[in-house]
């Protein structure tokens, strides 16, 4: 089978040909075999680049797995083979899930535990850019920070995986919802998606622009703060929240942690969520599972939209994670496995 393989840390967006890259496509690596009774092999039909994958390859992520490996999480495919004592799937059956590596080949096993039914009226690509980008918004806006209707949810890098994510969990929960993106076509693309109100970090600061826009609606100030990006960013923010705001603490996209201050944290009786999502498979069996059903569920009926803006085969890796770095991306950058396209899609 054909698999990407990170034989040595470095930067994942060198071409090719570059002596340096650390990732090669091997063009015949093994078949992974089924290694339990419970095991399910899928063919893999397209995989979700995540800015932590991006950070695996650097080796700046907190978890380095040893080299070689085949990057990669979230993914969708149908089912090739089972083990004996699967139940609950069959041969030929739409999947997605998360695996802890391997996404970026054409097979992968995974126990049937982990794995979810793409139901009728998903496409599968679409389900494949879910479970990352959509669960951390998921687990962080509704279990977490429990927006409810009403609420001022402001969302920073909103134009990015996560971003959009939360932007859209925001509004069916009932949110007025901030997003907070750089450049014209962001903007406009979250205008479109019926954003409450939209900052250009590019262009202008953006307290006057929220103030001025609480000011008209009569609102206070921002309840939940979803932060994916660290930085300025969230130093300015939290001049905006409100007494007994949540902030949720999503990543460092900026490549600047931010500090808390916990004398206005106190004063202001503010929430800080800490969220690494994948952490939950470990302490909370069964809670990831049970979100991404409920996600699928909007994407079928049509509450939440996935939007792919870049798509790529295996062999265009590099270009996929430099879509990715160079922050281009409006929503998600994917890898398709079966019939990949080399193309920006408005979808």
């Amino acid at each position: 089978m054909e698999a990407l393989v990170c034989k040595k840390l470095g930067d994942p967006t060198l071409g090719e040909h570059n002596p340096n890259t650390p990732i090669v496509v091997d063009k015949n690596h093994p078949i992974p075999e089924l290694d339990s009774p419970t095991a399910v092999r899928v063919r893999v039909k397209a995989t979700s680049l995540n800015y932590a994958n991006y950070l695996q390859v650097l080796g700046k992520y907190q978890e380095k797995p040893p080299l070689p490996f085949i990057p990669g999480s979230d993914f969708s495919g149908v089912v090739d083979a089972v083990g004996p004592a699967v139940s609950n799937f069959r041969v030929g059956d739409p999947v997605c899930s998360v695996a802890a590596l391997g996404s970026f080949a054409q097979f992968l096993v995974i126990d049937e535990s982990r794995l979810i039914k793409v139901p009728e009226g998903c496409d599968l690509v679409e389900a494949a850019a879910l479970p990352v980008a959509f669960g951390t918004s998921h687990v962080a806006l509704v279990h977490r920070a429990n927006l409810s209707p009403g609420q001022v949810l402001l969302v920073l890098g909103a134009a990015g995986g996560v971003g959009l994510a939360a932007v859209q969990i925001g509004k069916v929960c009932g949110a007025i919802v901030i997003a907070v993106a750089r450049g014209a076509e962001k903007v406009e693309y979250l205008k479109a998606l019926g954003v409450d109100h939209v900052v250009d970090s590019g262009n202008e600061s953006i307290i006057p622009s929220v103030k001025g826009f609480l000011k008209a609606r009569k609102l206070k100030g921002v309840d939940v703060l979803y932060d994916p990006v660290g930085g300025k960013l969230t130093k300015e923010s939290m001049k905006l929240l409100n007494w007994g705001a949540h902030i949720l603490i999503i990543g460092f996209a900026s490549g600047e942690v931010p500090v808390v201050p916990a004398n206005i944290a106190l004063v202001k009786n503010w929430t800080v969520h800490g969220l690494y999502w994948g952490s939950y498979r470990t302490n909370r069996p069964g809670f990831i599972e049970d979100s991404m059903r409920e996600l699928l569920s909007w994407v079928a009926r049509g509450s939440i939209k996935i939007h792919i803006s870049h798509a790529y085969s295996l062999s265009e890796a590099s270009r996929a994670f430099s879509a990715l770095s160079d922050r281009k991306a409006i929503g998600k950058v994917m890898i398709v496995l079966d019939g990949g396209r080399t193309a920006r899609s408005k979808l």
